[in-house]
């Protein structure tokens, strides 16, 4: 596939929040990332708002496990409290990913050099990310490193299961070209170890949050792909 890269993500701890466990203060990791949560990873690694990055697969390498801790978050009002997470334990993923250009940016087509930025992507992919990496929760630190998708040998790798209805993303203003927010929601299946993901637009459970509208950007405001590759020594 064009402008795709594929790599291993690992972690001791993960934390990919069920929303439906926060209404009382605890929180309850789903048995595994939601799309949005690996779209997140993927822009760490590298992201410019010219792009839109697309999470394709996703294959469980090693098993799913949870483990509890007692936490003390602290509260908006001051002081904290005491609350239970469930965390995902020792994670393990392959993630094959790409980009597109975003065509509800018709202002940034001067930035759609294609190879340009799928050599710097490929650049911060090695370095591990030009953000730091975190599993769903910021205590959750990740880590990236480039591989082979279908090497190795996975936990689940002749396993077949469904996880139910769970979050995919969000539908935001710049992605769509609405001025809205809105959440979706669909039921990954695994099939031989991997999950294949919907693309956002093939959701069909999509609720309305709150209007909103997208940032701006600019040449005044944002340095090329041309720039950018100049500055890190020509790709």
């Amino acid at each position: 596939m064009r402008n795709a890269i594929e790599f291993e993500l690992t972690g001791n701890y993960a934390l990919f929040t069920d929303p439906l466990t926060k209404l009382g203060g605890e929180k309850l990791s789903y048995q595994i990332p939601t799309y949005e949560a690996l779209k997140g990873i993927v822009s760490s690694i590298y992201w410019k708002p010219t792009l839109i990055m697309v999470v394709d697969k996703i294959r469980i390498m090693n098993p799913i496990q949870m483990e509890s801790k007692g936490i003390r978050p602290i509260e908006y009002g001051g002081g904290n409290t005491l609350a239970n997470y469930t965390y995902l334990r020792d994670v393990r993923y392959r993630v094959k990913a790409h980009f597109e250009f975003n065509e509800h940016r018709p202002e940034l087509a001067y930035d759609r050099n294609e190879n340009k930025h799928h050599n710097i992507m490929k650049r911060a992919l090695k370095a591990g990310g030009r953000r730091d990496i975190f599993l769903g929760a910021r205590e959750c630190q990740g880590y990236v490193e480039p591989c082979a998708f279908d090497e190795g040998e996975g936990y689940y790798d002749h396993s077949d299961l469904t996880f139910g209805t769970m979050v995919h993303g969000f539908n935001y203003p710049d992605e769509t070209g609405k001025d809205e927010l809105s959440v979706r929601l669909w039921t990954p299946v695994m099939k031989n170890g991997v999950i294949t993901f919907f693309k956002p637009e093939e959701c069909k459970l999509v609720r309305y949050i709150k209007p909103m509208t997208k940032k701006g950007f600019g040449e005044s405001s944002m340095e090329s792909v041309e720039s950018l590759s100049n500055r890190l020594g020509g790709e």
